[in-house]
């Protein structure tokens, strides 16, 4: 199967795809941290180029609730924000996956198909993850753990907080690639 993954600079969910036999690429206008199989670009270059399945992580930063105090300062970030999101429900992909936190495109869009967390896929912790799915089953989890803890939302600021909050978490990464694959 012909797997994009967009948004996606770790490479995390990517790499689970192509270890199971698929031919998948991350792609992100930014670098990819490691491995091959990544465009460097906008994801709108490469989705029409025949993909069987589209998983996408668009940037958050102006529809997640984390951000509501600087919407108002930020208004056509956010309508660019939510183009793109839009944008990727409508792209001509068979299955597809959006990912992004609790936010405003549960009223702007439709309530997400699925909430996950973390500690649902063998990581101790909590970030709860909206999901909004075309053609695809809901994510079952796979190892539930307990002493779930804060981590991400208690990030101390740095250069590198916001690529750290936005990681995928290898649990996830790995029922994706084994449950939509």
């Amino acid at each position: 199967m012909r797997v994009l993954i967009g948004c996606e600079v770790s490479g995390v969910v990517r790499d689970e795809f192509i270890k199971r036999g698929h031919d998948a690429m991350s792609c992100d206008i930014l670098p990819t941290e490691k491995g091959f199989a990544h465009y460097q670009g906008d994801v709108m270059d490469v989705i029409n180029d025949g993909w069987d399945l589209g998983i996408f992580f668009p940037p958050c930063t102006h529809l997640a609730v984390s951000g509501a105090r600087w919407f108002k300062d930020k208004q056509d970030e956010q309508r660019f924000a939510i183009w793109f999101f839009m944008a990727l429900t409508r792209a001509r992909i068979e299955k597809i996956a959006i990912e992004n936190p609790i936010g405003i495109m549960s009223t702007r869009y439709r309530k997400p198909d699925q909430i996950i967390q973390p500690w649902q896929f063998g990581h101790g912790e909590t970030k709860a993850t909206c999901i909004w799915v075309k053609n695809l089953p809901l994510l079952k989890p796979t190892n539930i753990v307990a002493g779930r803890e804060h981590r991400i939302w208690k990030m101390p600021p740095s250069p590198s907080r916001g690529r750290e909050r936005s990681r995928t978490f290898q649990g996830i990464a790995e029922a994706m690639a084994t449950q939509w694959g």
